[in-house]
Parts: structure tokens; C-alpha cells; sequence
């Protein structure tokens, strides 16, 4: 059975790799000839608007999935009315993750709490947005940001103007600034017959913008609760298959929705070792309409990004209990090119595992 993945990013690499165990097997398409996922697995080296490769996957391919939420939807959408390819996740929840301003409108749909916030598409909606949601705040593209891209912090209104000039060519959001007391996301998998299962609550720590420390099990239960009841409100409402992540602030022991991921997360790394069933394997059990494996943690997880490049591996690989990913990426300024993971008994010494890391790591993050 043959498993296509539109992207062959780090994320399509490890879904391959918790496949072939299955007995599956993978194709991948990227406009990147050197797409870390190509290393593992075949590779139709092209757009992601190229309608001969994309007929190609459904051709070979039992399902598609993507392991990024910037593919373009209409070639997804030409796939399935011409080829009838089986897509999962739904494009529908791909559609609605790739404009902020959709993943807001769906959060007050379903009564999940969000920031208070303005579409804003030209400089008199600034303005406007400015009065009504108050400094400070952030201005946002509604597309295409991610790892801290396409933002701008306005602290006062003489900000407003060199935000604009920075990013007014794009349909933008306007939300307030969250004085927040840390970063949380939810993962779960939903599959045949309404199956869901949701792993413990991740504590993220994130340094220019990039997610640099995961830390699971965390928080109180009922930040997991709250999270977990949200969750299970967007997969019912998608008839969702695969693995689903929100990401919230919490301010005062409230969970604020941010935005969701509509694929497997950086956060849930940390499952590969830490808990009973990765959820890269889950995603794949999902779409395949497979039982769900278990999401119980196997311990108290740390897992730590690789930015820009690998440290020494004997280095890294002297450390005891200490797990190695290494990409296959070029090293970059700011590229996110492996990560590494620990497992402990106790939540006292993963925390004090992951400290000492970072520090060794300069991974350039204070962990609370």
C-alpha cells in the first residue's frame, strides 16, 4: 500500500519512517530535488501545481496526505474531481488553516476562546482595527506566516505606519498582544468510525519565533481537559481524518486559541520516544482507516530543535538517554535541521535535562 505526501519536508521523512514498520510505502512530491523526505523514499521532483505529477500520485497512491500547510489547495481540490483521490486530512481544514482569519471565524464558531481581532485589508482598517481591538497588538499576513514570519508587533500608534509599509501588500489580521504565562498545544488523531485519541498537553517554548523546547506531560489537567474538549469540537466539525494540533496561549489559567495545524506538529517530536504510539504513526493509521494506537507517555519528554545546524554527533551522542534526528537539511541561519529528545521518570529531571541541553545546545531560550 502506497502512501503519497504532497511535501517531503522533515515532517513527510518521519512519516515514512514510522510507515515502513507498517509494511508501507511512500511517494512524495516537492519542488526541492534534496527534500529530506526524498532521501527515504521516492521522490516526483516538481510543483505542487504540476497536474501531471499531481495525477501521477493519485495514480499510484492509495491516499494523499501533506506534510505542510502551505500546498496549494486548488491543485488538491483538481486532483480529487479528476482523478478521484483520496485526500486526508479533508481539504476543507488545509483551506481553513492557511488564512488566519478562516482559523479565527471557525474558534468563535465552535465557542473555542480566541483573541480579540480585525481583518484589516487596507490602512483605514488599521486604523480602525487599532481602536477597536486596542495596543498593543500584532499585525499579521493571513497567509503564508510561519516560524514567526510576516509579523509585526505595534506597540504604540506611530507603529502602525512602518508595519504597514512592511507588509500592506498582503490581506492582513489585526489581534491583540497576549500578556500569555506560556505556550500549549493539543495533538490528536481522529479516524474510521469517530475514533479519537488526543496525546498529553505539550508546554512550548519558542525564541524568534521558532518553537525551540517541547516539554510533555504538562501543565494541570485541566489545561489538557479544556484543550482536549476544543479539539474534539474541530474534528467533529471537519469529519476530520489524520492528526489535528492547536496551539494556545495561556493567560490566567485559560486557554486562548492561536491558530491550528492541519497535519502532524513540531510539538509532537517528542512521541517518536515518549509515548506509546507516534503521531506520525497515528496519522497514518488515521487515514488509512486503521486503529488508533495508544497516546499514553511513556515517561516526561523533552524535545529540543536543531536550529540552523547539528552540533557534533559524538558530542550529542556521549550524552546518555539523549535521541538524535538529523534532517538531512543544509545548514542555515534559522533552518530548523534536527532535533533531538530525552525521556525521564520524573517531570523534575526531564526539566533539568532540558535546561542543561539548551544550554549546551545554545539554543537561545530560557526554559521556566
Amino acid at each position: 500500500m502506497t502512501i503519497g505526501i504532497v511535501g517531503a519536508g522533515q515532517l513527510g521523512r518521519m512519516l515514512a519512517l514510522a510507515g515502513y514498520p507498517l509494511g508501507l510505502d511512500f511517494l512524495c512530491l516537492d519542488p526541492s530535488s534534496d527534500a529530506p523526505a526524498g532521501q527515504v523514499a521516492p521522490l516526483l521532483s516538481g510543483s505542487f501545481t504540476d497536474h501531471a505529477l499531481l495525477a501521477e500520485l493519485a495514480r499510484r497512491c492509495e491516499v494523499v496526505t501533506f506534510d505542510w500547510e502551505n500546498v496549494p489547495v486548488a491543485g488538491l481540490r483538481a486532483m480529487q474531481r479528476a482523478h478521484g483521490a483520496r485526500i486526508a486530512p479533508p481539504v476543507a481544514a488545509l483551506e481553513c488553516g492557511q488564512d488566519r482569519v478562516s482559523e479565527k471565524r471557525l474558534f468563535t464558531q465552535l465557542a473555542i476562546p480566541t483573541t480579540r481581532w480585525r481583518a484589516v485589508d487596507s490602512r483605514a482598517e488599521l486604523e480602525a482595527a487599532i481602536a477597536a481591538v486596542g495596543l498593543p497588538g500584532v499585525l499579521k499576513t493571513r497567509r503564508l506566516g510561519y516560524d514567526g514570519k510576516g509579523q509585526a508587533l505595534l506597540r504604540r500608534r506611530a507603529d502602525a505606519g512602518p508595519a504597514w509599509e512592511r507588509l500592506g501588500s498582503a490581506p492582513l489580521l489585526y489581534e491583540e498582544w497576549v500578556p500569555f504565562e506560556c505556550e500549549v498545544s493539543v495533538i490528536g488523531a481522529r479516524g474510521a468510525r469517530n475514533q479519537v485519541v488526543i496525546y498529553p498537553l505539550c508546554g512550548n517554548v519558542h525564541g524568534a519565533g521558532i518553537l525551540r523546547v517541547t516539554r510533555a506531560p504538562y501543565g494541570p489537567p485541566r489545561w489538557r481537559e479544556q484543550a482536549a474538549r476544543h479539539l474534539r469540537r474541530v474534528l467533529a466539525h471537519f469529519r476530520y481524518r489524520g492528526i489535528l494540533t492547536i496551539e494556545f496561549f495561556v493567560r490566567a489559567g485559560e486557554l486562548i486559541a492561536n491558530e491550528m495545524a492541519p497535519r502532524v506538529h513540531n510539538s509532537g517530536h517528542w512521541t517518536i520516544e515518549g509515548a506509546a504510539t507516534s503521531q506520525f504513526e497515528n496519522h497514518l493509521r488515521a487515514i488509512l482507516g486503521l486503529p488508533l494506537g495508544a497516546t499514553r507517555a511513556l515517561g516526561h519528554s523533552a524535545m529540543i530543535n536543531l536550529i540552523g545546524r547539528i552540533p557534533p554527533r559524538a558530542r550529542l551522542l556521549a550524552l546518555e538517554g539523549v535521541h538524535l534526528h538529523d534532517y538531512g537539511k543544509q545548514p542555515r541561519p534559522g533552518r530548523k535541521v534536527g532535533h533531538c529528545t530525552v525521556v525521564e521518570p520524573t517531570a523534575a529531571r526531564r526539566d533539568a535535562r532540558a535546561r542543561g541541553l539548551a544550554a549546551k545546545l545554545a539554543a537561545g531560550v530560557r526554559i521556566p
